[in-house]
């Protein structure tokens, strides 16, 4: 498999120098937005409290990161100085509100924001998360194929990795219904293999998945405990099934059971993880204290990141060695002629 200059360059930057993902997210909005309203008695998170948060998950766990991923509401415009230009940076395309139908969930763009100005900003990769369920209504998986078959090429275009998160979420005939950006607990494995083999397709255009656990977090044994043998092979196909380099996400699980699937996964050929709340929620719960917020994130995030950090190194599996590449990737038009055949942003050589 061969790579254009912009998608090589653009994962080799949000890599570390041996090639696995160590990857923080500070881009999420509802959970952020939800535990300042109810601290503060709003009914909406004020700016300033967001801003102030994600400067301080920004300053305190980038320099343990091989990248950061930022929203462009306000973690990249408020917090970008604390990513050191050694660092990759990558940006949030996906609104955050979706639209909620009888048929499933259909997700949109952030209004005034696009892969353009992604690249425009000097971000290295583009994430989308989509919602999604193979037996949603017909109306609703076309909708949401389109979205991201959608920027896919405009990553193309615009030469940038296209990072693409999966979730699985409860349909409304399903118990346990949610909105929030957790890990459903009734999901099958099934359905998360049959999302992520849909947009395994090429014709999406992605470059790294970010996936969820097939198996509910916290129903994940111990390796090596009973049980493990046939979540692991669950992991194993889940792989197979990407058909390309492949983080794990934390979906809202705990340190300890986030930690348990990243041993699964590691052994199933993932290359790193891109987490957000497994590392920083439990500090957070200090806000609005933002000095004893600091001290917690000190105190548990940094160590347990370095943890993280640790078994990344000694587990995961380089992107650049993964199968889909054979000994390594190649760069695309790479000769006496790659001058002339790189396309511009127009498509013209």
């Amino acid at each position: 498999m061969t790579l254009s200059a912009g998608k090589y360059w653009g994962l080799r930057r949000i890599a570390d120098s041996e090639g696995r993902f160590k990857m923080t997210a500070v881009d999420q909005r509802p959970p952020i937005k939800n535990l300042i309203r109810e601290r503060r008695g709003v009914e909406a998170a004020a700016y300033d409290d967001i801003a102030a948060v994600k400067r301080l998950l920004t300053r305190e766990l980038a320099p343990h990161s091989s990248a950061m991923l930022l929203d462009p509401h306000v973690a990249y415009p408020q917090a970008i100085e604390h990513v050191s230009p050694s660092q990759g940076v990558i940006a949030t395309l996906e609104d955050s509100i979706f639209e909620e139908t009888e048929g499933g969930r259909k997700s949109a763009e952030i209004d005034h924001w696009s892969v353009a100005k992604i690249k425009r900003i000097g971000a290295d990769a583009v994430k989308v998360l989509a919602w999604y369920r193979p037996d949603a209504g017909e109306a609703v998986k076309r909708h949401q194929q389109e979205f991201v078959q959608r920027i896919g090429e405009a990553c193309a275009r615009y030469d940038l990795p296209f990072v693409f998160e999966l979730l699985v979420y409860p349909l409304a005939a399903d118990d346990h219904q949610t909105k929030d950006y957790i890990e459903h607990r009734d999901k099958h494995p099934k359905l998360v293999l049959e999302s992520v083999r849909e947009f395994a397709d090429p014709k999406y255009g992605v470059d790294l998945f970010k996936l969820e656990s097939p198996i509910p977090a916290a129903s994940l044994p111990e390796p090596g405990a009973e049980g493990a043998d046939t979540a692991q092979a669950w992991f194993d196909e889940l792989g197979r099934t990407a058909g390309r380099p492949w983080v794990m996400l934390s979906a809202g699980a705990g340190m300890e059971a986030f930690r348990r699937v990243l041993i699964y996964a590691y052994k199933a050929g993932a290359s790193g993880y891109l987490a957000g709340r497994a590392i920083w929620w439990e500090a957070f719960q200090a806000f609005p204290d933002m000095k004893r917020m600091a001290e917690e994130l000190r105190r548990h995030g940094v160590p347990y990141m370095a943890d993280l950090n640790a078994l990344t190194d000694r587990m995961a599996t380089p992107w650049h060695r993964h199968p889909a590449f054979g000994d390594a990737p190649a760069l695309a038009g790479k000769g006496d002629r790659f001058r002339e055949t790189y396309p511009d942003f127009e498509g013209k050589p």
